[in-house]
């Protein structure tokens, strides 16, 4: 008998029908300020995979929330990359994934870009993005898919999944690694306007994974972690994508709109960031934090018990002397780590993360709130066999606090096996929520999601 695939499995399984379902069941109260939409984005294969399939590997799908004046509709559609659409004509999958062996020789090309990973708003559009390819433009609130943004043909690199926003200068900083290829790293700069400024080389000694990076108000902060890219290795038989714990962690500092000439880099023990929760700039300091792993089990079909340490962590890296202080910050494991997107790059007291449940995949079973100015945190737990995902921060509109607004995060609960969008009023968030909102449909567990507010609908391109 062959095992299942857990990621094919339960609420990993894929939906293939899109919907649009109006006046969906509130229980609570939705606030009348709350104006908008949720979007979360996951991998939805739209046909069995060919050979071992890894979870990241599917079609991206967004699932999306409009919330407006106490009521909210939702919608499920592709993001119908070229990838997507190629399949789509021949009635089945045509790429294998990232635990197969590469394509050499598919006409279509050795990967699919499957825009499944994150989003983001800028310059009055939204983007699905895939950080080994072109962002996808999608329109609002409807979800369609545009088509591949690459900003006038001025795009040469990849691009993250992780770029940011700074909420001052409304410039948009992202970069794009080349797993095989000088140079292995890309630097660039998008105007408020969205133009596409400029594009720089950073010299690393070899290509690695470089999932998510940040921002302070001055600089941004590089993340040249040992996950590392080989094509002897796999000529040899042995993964393309390795994690080298002897080899140090390396992150380097760059004034936001300097070039290799000016990056400094630090070194620390050997680990992967898979997500940072932001940065900012203390004297002569910058300090960053995120989630830590001791390694790397992002190939792994199901996640270990090992890899599952996943604590909120902070390193502080002197600009005088040249040192690194680091420290573990909480020891629950965590992932999703995010803040008031208002504050992104500069000191927050606050942050939110949903916690990683004791399981053998990787499941989220509450929200954390954490308040670094008393060192304490907040938890809401989900409830049994309820699993969360991706966290969004909504400010209330015209709030003077850091932390007046809403948390937004689906939830799906395997009992009744339906799925839900939570709003929790982030100044309490360990009382009930303020509203459940009751999806139609199942909503598989994905990845990350993204707010757009009324006032951004109003002005999408």
């Amino acid at each position: 008998m062959t095992a299942v695939n857990p990621y094919l499995d339960g609420n990993f399984a894929p939906v293939r029908e899109e919907i649009t379902a109006d006046t969906l069941l509130v229980i609570g109260k939705l606030p009348l300020e709350l104006s908008g939409i949720f979007v979360r984005t996951g991998s939805n294969p739209q046909w069995p995979p060919i050979g071992q399939y890894h979870w990241f590997d599917g079609d991206g799908m967004l699932h999306g929330v409009r919330i407006s004046n106490g009521k909210a509709t939702y919608r499920n559609r592709y993001v119908q990359t070229a990838g997507w659409k190629i399949e789509r004509a021949a009635g089945k999958a045509i790429w294998t994934g990232l635990l197969e062996p590469p394509q050499m020789d598919n006409p279509y090309g050795l990967y699919k870009n499957t825009a499944n990973t994150a989003l983001v708003w800028h310059a009055g559009q939204l983007l699905a993005l895939w950080e080994a390819g072109a962002p996808y433009a999608i329109q609002v609130p409807g979800l369609e898919t545009i088509g591949e943004y690459t900003y006038n043909a001025k795009l040469t690199s990849a691009f993250t999944a992780h770029p940011k926003v700074d909420p001052v200068t409304g410039e948009l900083l992202f970069f794009g690694y080349s797993p095989f290829t000088p140079p292995y790293l890309q630097y660039s700069v998008v105007s408020a306007q969205g133009e596409l400024l400029r594009t720089v080389p950073i010299d690393l000694p070899i290509g690695v994974m470089m999932h998510d990076f940040a921002i302070s108000e001055n600089y941004t902060i590089f993340m040249d972690l040992p996950l590392t890219f080989c094509s002897e290795r796999v000529q040899r038989g042995e993964p393309m994508l390795m994690f080298e714990k002897n080899r140090p962690s390396r992150f380097g500092i760059l004034p936001r709109h300097g070039d290799n000439s000016n990056i400094r880099w630090f070194e620390s023990p050997a680990c992967f960031v898979p997500h940072t929760l932001n940065a900012y700039e203390e004297g002569d300091k910058v300090v960053l934090s995120g989630c830590r792993m001791k390694d790397s089990g992002l190939l792994e079909p199901i996640q270990s018990d090992e890899e599952s340490d996943r604590p909120l962590y902070q390193w502080r890296f002197n600009l005088v002397s040249g040192t690194v202080q680091e420290q573990m910050l909480d020891d629950v494991p965590i992932e999703f780590p995010r803040v008031n997107e208002q504050l992104l790059g500069r000191k927050t007291r606050y942050g939110y993360t949903t916690r990683v449940a004791n399981n053998p995949v990787l499941l989220f079973d509450a929200l954390i709130k954490y308040d670094f100015l008393i060192n304490k945190s907040e938890t809401l737990e989900f409830g049994q066999e309820r699993y969360g995902g991706d966290i969004v921060f909504v400010p209330r509109p015209g709030a003077t606090v850091e932390d007046d607004g809403w948390i937004l995060t689906l939830v799906h609960d395997e009992n009744s096996a339906t799925s839900e969008l939570l709003v929790v009023n982030a100044q309490d968030v360990t009382s009930e929520p303020v509203a459940r909102v009751l999806i139609p449909q199942r909503v598989p567990y994905g990845f990350h999601a993204a707010w757009i507010s009324e006032e951004q609908l109003s002005s999408s391109v």
